[in-house]
């Protein structure tokens, strides 16, 4: 099978485009052939704006994509970020010449402008199932009320046209509790997907969790992540616990938490993927204490591939997407409760039964096999609707 990716890469490297390469290399492994239709996103601010402009209709990135489509000629067209370089057009043009089209949503950008339905400090529905004109009022795109309504034009003149609507075989959801969302949005039901996402295999871990005293919190340091609410729970439990938590990650609030840390807080900021995966095989937990609606959550299955298990929030899939027990659930936004879940945490038989059970889900679910039987599956219910 041939299989066209199409992906407007991020500035920084970011999980989607974690996503495409893995499904690329799983499919190459099964014997498919991959083409890759990657534009990168502007590195300025000013190209940026430009290439905003072209966000309805980049007839410039549409001819290279025709071009690309007669000379490799696909049996499928794989769309994942389109958003701003790209444009819908490529779905257009792989409809004109009846070539299936999937479309992996990663966040929630068909019905709101700041693509993860956040905003000040809280979950944010002003825009699901109507016009985004609240998110531009908000300025809820970059914090810019212009580019905003930039991105709600791009919204409304797609809906308008039906670009998606109509051209589109399947939407892929990488959750279902994201799938519920996109359905409030507007995707249609019948067409809906939930594929979970794969991730490579880290090989197996030198010694067992309950060998480390490293919790780990891993990912941006923002409002949304639950950073700020982890570390004033292990604040309330830095007396009692003998463990440590290590930050992971960058973000807005990391020089603010660093404030009257106590120390057994460690924060070593942003680090590459594979220092990461390297954590995870070290560590003793993973904490992931998201407050906004996650679509997935790529650390959750590297998590699982480690054989690490995962104490999170009831804020969206996590939990069912970790598989984790109801003692390591805790109710989001909750320093109380999230407490009570760190105090479990030096429980030595309990963390190393959960990260077996974690390595078995991951190997059952979200390992590179399990994600290309699921690919294939998909191509082939897709080309068996389009045939003749």
């Amino acid at each position: 099978m041939k299989v066209l990716q199409v992906h407007a890469g991020y500035r920084f490297a970011a999980g989607e485009d974690t996503v495409v390469a893995n499904e690329a290399a799983a499919l190459r492994t099964g014997g498919h052939e991959v083409g890759q239709f990657i534009v990168p996103n502007p590195p300025s601010a000013v190209a940026s704006i430009a290439a905003l402009a072209r966000s309805t209709h980049n007839r410039s990135v549409g001819r290279q994509f025709e071009r690309m489509v007669d000379s490799f000629r696909p049996d499928v067209v794989h769309v994942h970020n389109t958003w701003f370089s790209i444009s819908s057009i490529p779905v257009q043009v792989a409809a004109s010449r009846s070539i299936p089209v999937v479309m992996t949503l990663h966040n929630y950008r068909l019905g709101c402008l700041s693509t993860d339905l956040f905003r000040d400090g809280d979950v944010c529905t002003a825009c699901v199932g109507r016009s985004p004109i609240s998110g531009v009022v908000h300025g809820c795109y970059r914090g810019s009320r212009g580019l905003s309504a930039i991105q709600a034009t791009e919204v409304m003149v797609t809906r308008r046209r039906r670009v998606l609507i109509d051209g589109v075989a399947r939407f892929v959801a990488p959750s279902a509790f994201m799938g519920e969302r996109l359905i409030d949005i507007g995707v249609p039901a019948e067409r809906l997907v939930v594929k979970p996402h794969f991730t490579n295999d880290p090989g197996p871990r030198a010694t067992p969790p309950s060998r480390s005293d490293e919790v780990l919190f891993v990912g941006r340091v923002a409002p949304g992540k639950g950073a700020e609410t982890l570390v004033r729970a292990w604040a309330g439990s830095a007396a009692s616990t003998p463990l440590q938590l290590v930050v992971v990650g960058d973000g807005p609030l990391l020089g603010e938490l660093r404030i009257g840390a106590p120390p057994s807080i460690r924060f070593e900021g942003w680090q590459s993927h594979d220092d990461v995966v390297a954590r995870l095989l070290a560590a003793r937990c993973l904490v992931f204490p998201s407050e906004w609606y996650e679509p997935f959550g790529m650390v959750l299955i590297e998590a699982l591939s480690a054989g690490l298990p995962i104490a999170t929030s009831n804020a969206s899939a996590a939990a069912v997407i970790a598989g984790a027990p109801d003692p390591l659930i805790f109710p989001s936004r909750d320093p109380a409760a999230m407490s009570g879940v760190i105090d479990l945490l030096v429980d030595d038989a309990m963390i190393d039964a959960e990260g077996r059970a974690a390595r078995s889900r991951y190997e059952s679910s979200y390992s590179e096999a399990a994600g290309l039987a699921a690919l294939e599956s998909l191509y082939h219910d897709v080309g068996r609707r389009v045939a003749p």
